[in-house]
């Protein structure tokens, strides 16, 4: 079977990361050939392919079913791709438009692959059939070792450095100010995840949150919103606290795991676990390629 493979973003988010994870993990699947094209970041860091009009026609001919990682590529996917049978990943958690534009690009899609319950029920409550959707939820890769715990009074805290105003920065900086705690903004998780306590994570929507896995990956007590597909990957209570996007909650919750002698390390151990188990990059290639199989035979 020959996959082609469209992203149109410009640089590395939670998206990109997926679609470069995915393309590595079918590398060498014996029944999958596949081919990428993309751009920006995601053009450089692998062997794609330049993401225009003519590369699309073209591969498309070729390709047995076509997966558009974005909504951009969505719709070029639906105007561009001919017949083929096309599966399309849903990854944010606004609801689905209702234009009669929108309507006839996802009455096109063969497959969707919905990242959480969440965003599989925003495509039903738009009309898609349940029998179109696979929840495919992120998918990381796994530490070679179990990373040791650890815990520093005071716990430092770590959060996304993101210009997007729905991911919460600004938010975060009140938060830990009201809480007396020092923040360290990153744009390099997997970088900077083993030097924290705390990773808090503030967003306004979110259709699961993959930094979040990395976060619980790295033994890392996580503080969440309590928004989208977010309790599907924190438990409260259990494998971190959700907190509502207030800077008095998230600092409450902050002191919390500050004050409370063995509650950070406990989430922390538990939210570890839980990601080993559900949110492997081989769990993720897995489902994407029954939900091939299953287009193809539509």
């Amino acid at each position: 079977m020959r996959v082609l493979h469209l992203d149109s973003g410009r640089t590395m988010r939670g998206g990109q990361f997926q679609v470069l994870r995915l393309t590595e993990g079918l590398a060498g699947h014996p029944s999958i050939e596949q081919h990428l094209l993309c751009r920006g970041e995601l053009l450089s860091r692998t062997g794609g392919e330049r993401l225009t009009f003519a590369s699309l026609r073209r591969e498309a001919r070729r390709a047995d079913v076509i997966h558009a990682h974005d909504a951009h590529a969505h719709t070029l996917a639906a105007l561009l791709g001919g017949s083929k049978p096309i599966v399309v990943s849903r990854r944010v958690a606004f609801p689905v438009r209702s234009s009669r534009l929108s309507r006839w690009k996802y009455g096109r899609a063969t497959r969707f692959l919905a990242v959480s319950g969440f965003v599989a029920g925003q495509l039903r409550e738009a009309g898609v059939e349940a029998t179109r959707i696979a929840i495919v939820p992120d998918g990381v890769p796994l530490p070679a070792e179990a990373p040791e715990p650890r815990w520093a009074s005071p716990p430092r805290v770590l959060a996304l450095d993101s210009e997007d105003p729905g991911k919460g920065a600004l938010l975060a900086r009140e938060a830990c100010r009201r809480a007396g705690l020092e923040l360290t903004l990153t744009s390099d998780l997997e970088r900077d995840l083993p030097s924290a306590e705390i990773f808090l994570y503030l967003s306004q929507s979110e259709g699961l949150g993959s930094a979040l896995i990395l976060a619980a990956l790295a033994r890392t007590a996580i503080i969440a919103s309590r928004v989208g597909g977010i309790p599907e990957v924190i438990e409260h209570e259990r494998t971190g606290l959700l907190t509502e996007n207030d800077a008095t909650a998230a600092a409450a919750a902050l002191n919390r795991l500050a004050g409370e002698e063995g509650l950070g390390p406990r989430l922390a151990e538990a939210a570890f676990h839980a990601a080993g188990s559900r949110f492997s990059v081989d769990i993720m290639v897995a489902r994407t390629v029954d939900a091939y199989r299953s287009a193809s035979a539509s």
